[in-house]
């Protein structure tokens, strides 16, 4: 199995995470070694949190699950992709993705 060169980001690698059937980016999270073990036992996505610097389950709270399908990795090792079955939205918003905003500010729907 290929593992993430989590040393050249201090520990961390950025995670796209993406939605399996329609391929919609859904949000962006970092994953440290004890993350990435955690989601591959569970299928669950688990990310570290940088600002509460612990663990968590995208969904714990929310119950906004996202069910890992697949997980891929970059050409130079330091960033992931996981592709999710995503129940209900993905952002903290309440929107399906974090990516819903133009640099003008427009709001995508």
């Amino acid at each position: 199995m290929i593992r993430p060169d989590f040393e050249k980001g201090d520990g961390l690698v950025p995670c796209i995470v993406q939605d399996f059937t329609t391929r919609e980016v859904l949000m962006l999270a970092y994953m440290n070694a004890e993350s990435l073990a955690r989601t591959l036992e569970t299928g669950l996505a688990t990310y570290w949190s940088r600002s509460r610097s612990a663990l968590w389950v995208k969904g714990e709270t929310s119950g906004h699950y996202q069910h890992v399908r697949e997980i891929r990795i970059d050409c130079d090792e330091d960033t992931l992709l996981l592709l999710v079955d995503q129940d209900g939205a993905a952002c903290h918003t309440g929107r399906r993705s974090c990516f819903y905003r133009t640099l003008e500010g427009e709001e995508i729907l």
